[in-house]
This record gives structure tokens, sequence and C-alpha cells, in this order.
């Protein structure tokens, strides 16, 4: 399973969770723990989900215990009230978050919804011996995902720093698409192996890889252009997005701007390898933080159809 954040540090791989700008200098002071408290609810949350040996009945049964811990945290009565449940380390500093901000349930809920799809799906698809992937038909199906694992993320940032005008919540959603679609492209190399991946069955079909080629991890003329389609979606999202930048202030400006730029490094990077990410699995390491400095500080946004 992978999400991400509108957030990133420079120097970070466009990685699941981890982008999140945990106390980061570029955050305001008085948002470091709000979005600490928020990283360690979707950090375990996915850890719960997607780490360890637990059957998937067991994931479940955590991830419904741990919604249920989550809900309270909305009960208005218990705002002071110290969290007794499974997870107090999480719910008690994300019950003051909470009402502080009057943090909405929905983006909250909708991780949870995800992580337990993720799962679902992934143990379907081991009962049925069916190939890995198999569980996401099209694009349109895979963007539903995407809506409920990533785009919350940058809502609640959102959120956070006051903002939720229409156009802003919509580039915000693109953007974290973008980083999401980025990260399955990026990681086919780990993810296959594991019995999952995000290459839908109508691009698959579309550019005639057969899940063989996919399970021997076997770059093919076909997979280098599957995967370089999918690069070109996961690039005009983020360029759809990019103009989000421009309308906010402060701090939060320069954090999108190497969030961005974080996720064009690398689509750029699986360019240059030929699109082969079965392969090996490009990521950003420090010596692209100078680049990715000179980028921020010279980018220039423009809107972009996503397309289908």
């Amino acid at each position: 399973m992978s999400s991400h954040l509108p957030v990133v540090n420079a120097t970070a791989s466009v990685q699941h969770y981890e982008n999140f700008p945990v106390a980061s200098l570029l955050c305001p002071p008085r948002l470091r723990a709000p979005i600490r408290a928020l990283y360690h609810y979707a950090r375990t949350a996915d850890d719960i989900a997607d780490e360890g040996d637990a059957p998937a009945m067991q994931r479940l049964a955590d991830l419904t215990a741990y919604r249920d811990e989550l809900l309270t945290c909305f009960d208005s009565a218990a705002a002071n009230v110290t969290t007794q449940g499974r997870w107090p380390h999480i719910f008690g500093p994300l019950r003051l978050v909470v009402h502080d901000f009057q943090l909405p349930e929905t983006p909250l809920t909708d991780l949870l919804s995800a992580f337990m799809q993720d799962v679902e799906k992934t143990d379907a698809t081991i009962r049925q011996g069916d190939p890995p992937g198999a569980a996401y038909a099209d694009r349109a199906e895979l963007l539903d995902y995407c809506r409920r694992s990533a785009n919350p993320v940058g809502r609640l940032v959102l959120h956070l720093h006051g903002i939720d005008d229409p156009a802003s919540l919509a580039q915000s959603d693109a953007i974290c698409t973008a980083l999401q679609l980025i990260n399955f492209w990026q990681d086919l190399s780990r993810d296959i192996p594991r019995g999952r991946h995000y290459l839908t069955a109508a691009d698959r079909l579309a550019h005639g890889v057969t899940d063989a080629d996919l399970q021997a991890l076997r770059s093919t003329a076909q997979t280098r252009a599957l995967v370089a389609d999918c690069c070109a979606w996961a690039r005009r999202l983020m360029q759809q997005g990019a103009p989000l930048v421009q309308r906010i202030p402060g701090r939060m400006a320069w954090e999108l701007r190497f969030v961005v730029q974080g996720g064009l490094r690398i689509l750029d990077k699986i360019e240059s390898q030929g699109y082969d990410t079965l392969g090996q699995r490009p990521r950003i390491s420090a010596i692209d933080a100078a680049p990715l400095l000179w980028r921020a500080l010279v980018m220039r946004v423009r809107a972009t159809n996503p397309g289908p």
C-alpha cells in the first residue's frame, strides 16, 4: 500500500508517508505538533495494514478497532479525556488536534477505508490465485482508491492552514494523486514480489503486457511503454496541481514547491533509466538536493489537463 503527502523534504525520496514534513524547518512552528500527530496516525494505520505477518482477518479487525478509537476523538464531550484504548500514544495527541483545529472526520476515515481495501484486495488476490495487481480494472477505479488513500492527507494539511476553497482543494488532490501514482510506478520492483501492484488491467491490455512478464520482473518494450504511459499520466496530474504553490502563503508554498519538484525528479529518473522500474527502483538522494532547490526557486507552473 502506498500513499503520499502534499509536503516533502528536499532530499527525501518519494515514499509512503515518509515525506510528511515532521518537524520540518519550513513547517510553521505552531503546526509541527499537529502534523506529527497526523503523521503518526497515518503511519500506525499503514503499519497495521501492511507490516508483519498477521493474517488479513486480524489486520481488518485491528483497523476496525483503530477506526473506533478514531471516532471517539470527535466526541465533543471528550475533548480533554485521556485516551484509554489500545493506541493512547496516537489518539491522545490526535484528539487535541481534532478539537483545536476542528479537523473534519471524513479524510481521516477515508484513509482507513483505503487501507482496509488494500488488505482485502491483496488477500483476495492471494486466495484466488490471481496474478498480482489484478484488483484494479481501470484508471477510474484506481483514482477512486487514490481519492481515499492519498488526497485526504493534502486536505488535512490545507485545513491546518485554514485553506478550504474548492480550487485549492482540487489542485491539492491532483498533487497527492500524482505523488501516489509516481510511488506506484517507482516501486514496481518491490511491490510485485509482495503480491501487489497498481498497473490496471485496462492499461496492461492496451500495451500488450502479460502477467508473466510482470511476475518475472522482465523488462520488455511493452512493459517500458506501459510505465512510460503511466508516468506521463502522473506528470500531467502534477502539472495540473502545481499552480497551488501560487495560491498559498509563506512557508507552506515552499514546502509544496519541494513536493512538486521531488515528484517530477523521480519521473525524470524513471525516464533516464528507460522506464525500467521492474529491474531498478529509482530514488532521490542527497546529491539531488541542489537541483531540487534550484528548481523550487525558479519554478514556473502551468495548468495542464490531466487526461484520463
